[in-house]
């Protein structure tokens, strides 16, 4: 049995001189997949769409120059771990302590010896692929396999701007697992891990969407983000949520709801104002969870801001 073939890094070239784009596409395309853009808006485009794992920028362009596209870049969460090199035909030492500030990781002066740019490129993508695996490792609740509060909070930031500029819908649900001081009381500790797990599990394949994000974020404490969802949308999920863990019958004799473990969520859901703060929906669905638990728990309530 043959291992699957490793996928190709892909690499962004970003000049406006076509003969550059042409030259290094040529001599990169064996070894990565090779995006073309020949401005800097068109560059933020291809990046929001293509992902790339380098980028190889020139900063002397018209309208937005380099400086400009880094800067963008860093401003998003999900974008800024994009190592940059500057392509540059500047050689000027404040214009290098310049690009560093702006967070590239080199400088490569034309006119470009293509034997210097693929070692640079190796170098900075073996660094980005031990980055990458140790953000993932910091990003993932070690009890339960699930994304952390870091995690949660990192994808929160970006999808709530992403909502603020595309004026769409955006959820948050709020999940906590009822009496679970008198499960681990009764239970052990041990036994509380496992029910948490398994409690993580079954949000996991609640979510149908790449885009919906769930996450531990306290003891027995989860959070469910759900981009582009109304509040009817969401509150059904939360609610087939809480059915589902029911269904799970984990045996819990002190649980003054039923004889079973069972969970209460808060739902918000908002269409965020320019104004607006993600604090408030957060705010707003820890409201609803903790009139949940006060109604007597095993329920969803949900608002709309």
């Amino acid at each position: 049995m043959h291992a699957a073939p490793e996928t190709k890094p892909r690499v962004l070239v970003v000049d406006d001189v076509p003969a550059n784009c042409r030259i290094l596409l040529e001599s990169l395309k064996t070894d990565y997949h090779v995006d073309i853009a020949t401005s800097g808006e068109q560059a933020l485009e291809t990046v929001i769409v293509n992902q790339p794992d380098l980028i190889l920028l020139d900063i002397m362009m018209p309208e937005m120059d380099g400086y400009e596209v880094c800067s963008r870049l860093k401003q998003d969460t999900s974008l800024q771990d994009i190592p940059v090199i500057f392509l540059t035909a500047k050689n000027d030492k404040d214009d290098e302590v310049k690009g560093f500030e702006w967070g590239v990781v080199d400088y490569i002066a034309k006119p470009f010896y293509i034997p210097i740019i693929k070692a640079r490129i190796k170098t900075h993508l073996k660094q980005k692929k031990k980055h990458d695996l140790l953000t993932k490792l910091a990003s993932i609740d070690p009890l339960t396999g699930i994304p952390n509060r870091r995690h949660f909070t990192n994808v929160f930031d970006t999808e709530w701007r992403r909502a603020k500029r595309g004026k769409t819908a955006i959820s948050l649900m709020l999940v906590d697992v009822d009496y679970f001081k008198q499960y681990n009381d009764t239970y052990g500790h041990s036994a509380g891990d496992d029910c948490l797990k398994q409690i993580a599990q079954g949000l996991l394949h609640s979510l149908k969407r790449p885009g919906d994000c769930a996450a531990r974020i306290g003891g027995e404490e989860f959070a469910i983000l759900l981009p582009e969802t109304d509040a009817l949308g969401a509150v059904t999920l939360a609610d087939r949520i809480r059915i589902d863990i029911e269904k799970l019958g984990i045996a819990h004799e002190h649980s003054k709801t039923v004889g079973h473990v069972t969970v209460s969520a808060g739902v918000a859901t908002t269409t965020p104002s320019v104004e607006m703060d993600r604090k408030a929906l957060l705010n707003a669905a820890d409201e609803m969870l903790y009139q949940a638990k006060e109604r007597g728990r095993n329920q969803v309530l949900g608002r709309v801001l």
